[in-house]
C-alpha cells in the first residue's frame, strides 16, 4: 500500500522533500497534503504541484497522511510531532528536535517508551558517499584521529536567506545546529558515542548566531577536532570530515565527495563521486524508501530520535547553552 506523506512547514527543506516525493514511485510513497501559514508558501506549492492541497492547518495534514514530515522552525517541532503521534501517525523530523533541550529530552524519552514510529532527517544515513567511506574503513584498521572543518562565506548561506529570520539568530539558528549536526551524526555512526572535552564559540553583539566555533571531543575513544567559521571562504559552503586510520586516511568533502589519500597522488575521489546537487536526489530517494518502510513498521537505518538527541546535546554544549 502506498504511504501518504504530509508536510508541515513549506520552506526550503519542505519544498526539497516534496520535490523528491513527487518524483518517487507513487506505489511506495506519495505526497498527500501540505500546511504552512505563510501566504507565499501556497503560491509556491501551486506552482510546483498544482493538484496537491495546501490545507488549513497542521491538524488537517495529520488527518490526511500516514507519516508527517515536520520541517517548520525548531520551536514548533515537538508540538507537531506529538499531535501526529496522538493520531497514530509516523513522524519524520527535521533537526534540531526542539529549541529547548530539556523539552527534547522529555519528548525522546516519551516517544521511546511508547514505541513511536519516528526518525530524523539526517540524509547521511542514505548517502552513497558515506557508504563508500564505510567500505574503505573496513580495510584501514583502527581509527586514530578525526577532524571536522566547516567554512562559510556568509551565514545564512545564500540559498537560505528566506529563512534568515530565525536561521541568523542565536536562539534557534547558526551553522553549528544546521551544518555541524550532520557531521556529528556521521561521527556518531562511524566511531561511537560522543564526549565533549572543550569548546569555544564566538558571537556578534546582539542576538546573532555564532560566527566561529572550536571544539575537541572524542567519539568511541577517537580524538576529534572541530573548527568552523563564517567569512573564512569565498564558497557558499565548504566542509571536510577527515579520518586518519592506521592504514591511511579518508575524507568526505563538500557533502558528497568520498576521497582517499594515496601517497603518490594525494586525495582522489571514488570513481562514482558526484557533486552534492547531483547526489542529493539519490540520497533523498533512499531516505523516502526508508521512511515508507518505517511507516509500515519495518526496521530501517534512518537517524533515530536518540541519535538526534545525542547530537543536539553536543551542539548545544558547544554553543554554551
Amino acid at each position: 500500500m502506498s504511504v501518504a506523506l504530509g508536510i508541515v512547514g513549506f520552506g526550503i527543506m519542505g519544498e526539497r522533500l516534496l520535490r523528491a516525493a513527487l518524483n518517487h514511485d507513487p506505489a511506495v510513497l506519495r505526497p498527500a497534503a501540505v500546511w504552512d501559514p505563510a501566504p507565499a508558501a501556497a503560491a509556491r506549492l501551486a506552482a510546483i504541484a498544482p493538484g496537491l492541497p495546501m490545507l488549513e492547518s497542521a491538524a488537517a495534514v495529520i488527518a490526511a497522511c500516514d507519516v508527517l514530515y515536520v520541517a517548520s522552525p525548531p520551536s514548533s517541532h515537538i508540538q507537531h510531532a506529538e499531535a501526529a503521534f496522538a493520531a497514530g501517525k509516523a513522524v519524520f523530523l527535521e533537526k534540531p528536535l526542539a529549541s529547548d533541550l530539556e523539552q527534547a529530552r522529555r519528548f525522546v524519552a516519551a516517544a521511546e517508551a511508547a514505541g513511536r514510529r519516528a526518525a530524523v532527517n539526517f540524509p547521511m544515513a542514505s548517502s552513497p558517499a558515506v557508504a563508500q567511506l564505510a567500505a574503505w574503513r573496513r580495510d584501514l584498521g583502527a581509527a586514530k584521529a578525526l577532524s571536522i572543518h566547516l567554512a562559510f562565506a556568509t551565514w545564512p548561506r545564500g540559498w537560505q536567506q528566506g529563512a534568515a529570520g530565525w536561521l541568523a539568530k542565536r536562539a534557534e539558528g547558526g551553522f553549528t545546529r544546521e551544518v555541524l549536526s550532520h557531521f556529528l551524526f556521521l561521527t556518531r555512526r562511524q566511531l561511537g558515542p560522543l564526549t565533549l572535552h572543550s569548546r569555544d564559540a564566538t558571537f556578534p553583539p546582539g542576538d546573532g548566531a555564532e560566527t566561529a566555533i572550536r571544539a575537541t571531543l572524542s567519539a568511541g575513544g577517537v580524538p576529534v577536532e572541530i573548527t568552523g567559521g563564517v567569512g573564512t571562504t569565498e564558497a557558499d559552503d565548504h566542509n571536510e570530515w577527515k579520518l586518519e586510520s592506521e592504514g591511511g586516511a579518508i575524507r568526505l568533502r563538500d557533502w558528497s565527495y568520498a576521497e582517499k589519500l594515496a601517497v603518490d597522488v594525494g586525495w582522489h575521489a571514488a570513481p562514482d563521486a558526484l557533486p552534492n546537487e547531483k547526489m542529493r536526489p539519490m540520497v533523498l530517494k533512499g531516505q523516502l524508501d526508508k521512511l515508507a518502510a518505517l511507516t509500515r513498521g519495518e526496521t530501517v537505518n534512518l537517524a533515530t530520535l536518540r541519535e538526534a538527541l545525542e547530537v543536539q546535546e553536543v551542539v548545544e554544549a558547544i554553543l554554551g547553552a
